[in-house]
């Protein structure tokens, strides 16, 4: 039997457990909104996390890439740092 590991099925229960609010589920479950003007979103066939900085509408900075090895909770943790740090 083979076993499948998908990171992004624990996304959103991470996103809201590191950043200790509820997020929105936008971009049809690829992305989530922290607050009003942050965006995660997974890549890459969920190899890549991407923090988005938003500006009004459709108007997006993307800020930072955080590679997912195996663990989400690591890269949802190491992209709050850089969030934290600017």
């Amino acid at each position: 039997m083979r076993t499948i590991r998908d990171p992004a099925a624990d996304f959103v229960p991470t996103c809201e457990r590191v950043f200790g609010r509820p997020v929105r589920v936008v971009d049809a479950g690829r992305a989530v909104l922290v607050g009003e003007e942050t965006k995660l979103r997974l890549d890459a066939g969920e190899r890549e996390l991407w923090v988005v900085r938003v500006h009004g509408l459709g108007l997006e900075d993307w800020v930072a890439g955080v590679e997912v090895r195996n663990d989400i909770e690591r890269a949802v943790r190491e992209a709050k740092e850089l969030l934290d740090s600017a």
